[in-house]
């Protein structure tokens, strides 16, 4: 008995988490029929977990409108893990130096299995701009970010990661994205237009620690009207990978002498 009700408090608790990434993800309206549906779990269990995430204010779940969503709790939660997170602290100040030098929106962004997460922001003054992402993730090979960690990793690491997605139908040419990854590893940085959205322009230089593992990539979002050839090349690529070098620095790296 002791055995079977084990089992069952860890399923809750994994149907716990994706209901909170469910809400996380959200960009429509949640509804319990709608949780229960993407939980594949009957909507009186769905019920059971709100009751549960309510009590610590993770979810909020308004009776009258039948919307559920993220609870303060949530929000507290997630800033004290940012807080305390040494990439993010010592990324800020390099984020705003960059985005006041470019006047455009810049991320620091991490590899989560195969997809990125936008971690932060700096956001830019410019009156046309592109949509927040922090807390967005995306397939590796949709945007500069995904591209620059992932042309930095070893090359059967990236073939495998590659033909995962390939196999899914997600990828249509892998062999032109292996080739796309290899001269990103050899050029240091990515640019990708229209992975994020048509009008989205993304540039991404890897950052390294002590040891030279890529622990995450500066990135550059904005419109691609803004993105002329000499402006890329002469101003955003020298600017982002010399803020992706400083702070790689600031992780004990030590770039190799030519």
């Amino acid at each position: 008995m002791d055995k079977q009700r084990y089992v069952y408090t860890v399923k809750d608790n994994d149907k716990m988490f994706d209901l909170l990434d469910i809400l996380a993800r959200a960009t429509g309206h949640m509804t319990v029929p709608v949780l229960a549906k993407r939980l594949k779990v009957p909507k009186t269990r769905v019920l059971r977990l709100l009751d549960i995430l309510q009590a610590r204010q993770l979810v909020m779940h308004d009776d009258v409108t039948g919307e559920c969503q993220l609870g303060y709790g949530a929000y507290v939660l997630s800033q004290s893990i940012l807080n305390s997170n040494s990439l993010l602290k010592l990324a800020h100040p390099v984020m705003e130096d960059l985005a006041r030098k470019l006047d455009e929106a810049i991320y620091i962004t991490v590899m989560s299995d195969d997809e990125v997460l936008f971690l932060d922001m700096v956001d830019s003054l410019q009156r046309i701009k592109t949509a927040p992402m922090v807390g967005y993730r995306f397939p590796f090979f949709t945007n500069a970010a995904g591209k620059a960690i992932t042309a930095m990793s070893a090359m059967e690491i990236v073939e495998r990661k590659g033909r995962r997605w390939w196999n899914k139908k997600e990828i249509k040419d892998l062999d032109k994205l292996l080739l796309e990854l290899q001269e990103i590893r050899q050029r240091g940085v990515a640019i990708e237009a229209g992975g994020l959205g048509q009008d989205i322009c993304s540039v991404a230089v890897a950052v390294r620690d002590y040891a030279g593992k890529v622990i995450g990539a500066l990135t550059m979002l904005a419109p691609t009207f803004r993105m002329v050839q000499d402006r890329l090349e002469q101003e955003i690529i020298p600017a982002m990978q010399y803020a992706a070098e400083l702070l790689s620095m600031k992780f004990g790296y030590v770039k190799a002498s030519a």
